[in-house]
């Protein structure tokens, strides 16, 4: 009977270790596509030239371009934080856990959304 609980308990401690290598590989990615967007979104948001030879109409579409991707980079700039935020808290007893209500946030959840610190309910 020992011996069976022990390999139950050893079971779980393995799932959980590569639940949480799971996480962490899907963070890390989540971190990398989200530097390079990053940089993609700076490039984008470089100021319009007054000089450039663009009519009315075209630098008025550029301005408002740039506003969207203004918007976008600040976006990713958080989510950047968030992730590097979530990354750093593995290991630790805050990690998964609702910043808002101390409930344990799903892994489903975790896994589709590893930037999350709040449960569903608390994100509404």
């Amino acid at each position: 009977m020992l011996l069976s609980l022990r390999a139950i308990w050893f079971k779980h401690s393995q799932k959980k270790y590569m639940e949480i290598d799971e996480i962490k590989n899907k963070i890390l990615d989540e971190i990398l596509k989200i530097e390079k967007s990053i940089v993609e979104y700076k490039e984008q948001n470089q100021p319009i030239a007054p000089d450039d030879s663009i009519g009315r109409i075209s630098r008025m579409d550029a301005i408002n371009n740039k506003s969207i991707t203004e918007a976008t980079l600040r976006q990713a700039i958080q989510k950047s934080k968030d992730l590097h935020r979530v990354l750093s808290q593995i290991g630790t007893k805050d990690f998964g856990v609702c910043l808002k209500c101390r409930k344990t946030i799903p892994l489903g959840r975790i896994l589709i959304r590893p930037q999350s610190l709040y449960c569903v309910n608390c994100a509404k």
